[in-house]
């Protein structure tokens, strides 16, 4: 059904990206992030912790595009239809669905943006206030902290190499 949907797609890259998007929702729970980087535990937040990680993934595949591209299309689609899933399991009607993972993933697009402007420039934690907390307070050490974190999981990212990524192999770093 999914290949309907998607395409035909080679099963590989179809297994490792379900691997790596495995590996980016297992970094994004970790409870640093809730308990004491105070990203609210919240379906919005935990989405956010998605969204951060599986952009750091993306950006790092990017750099070895094309021999990446089918992989980061396959992962980029299993993180939407996970998405869609649990929007349908947090009781979201089939009308709503669409309209929010349409909404997801523009925002998911901003947030690429925001993101490679930031990491890349001086203002990343500004985006990570706009993107990460949204309308929830946080104070500079904190926000601070999670840049840190951000710039040192895109270094440790372009350490590992490619061949790992097109088995299913990714490691993000331990919150400092």
């Amino acid at each position: 059904m999914l290949a309907r949907l998607f395409g035909r797609r080679d099963e590989r890259s179809a297994a490792a990206a379900d691997s790596l998007y495995r590996a980016v929702v297992e970094a994004a729970r970790r409870p640093v992030f809730f308990a004491e980087l105070a990203i609210p535990d919240t379906l919005d937040g935990r989405y956010e912790m998605v969204a951060l990680h599986a952009y750091l993934l993306l950006r790092r595949l990017k750099r070895d595009h094309p021999a990446t591209a089918g992989l980061a299309q396959a992962m980029f689609d299993r993180m939407f239809v996970d998405f869609d899933n649990s929007l349908r399991e947090a009781g979201v009607g089939d009308l709503g669905v669409g309209r929010r993972v349409k909404q997801m993933a523009t925002g998911f697009y901003g947030r690429i943006a925001a993101y490679d402007a930031g990491i890349d420039g001086s203002n990343l934690e500004d985006a990570l206030r706009r993107n990460a907390y949204g309308t929830v307070a946080t104070d500079d050490g904190t926000l601070a902290r999670l840049a840190e974190y951000l710039r040192l999981a895109d270094r440790g990212l372009a350490t590992q190499a490619t061949s790992g990524f097109l088995a299913g192999r990714v490691s993000f770093p331990e919150v400092a």
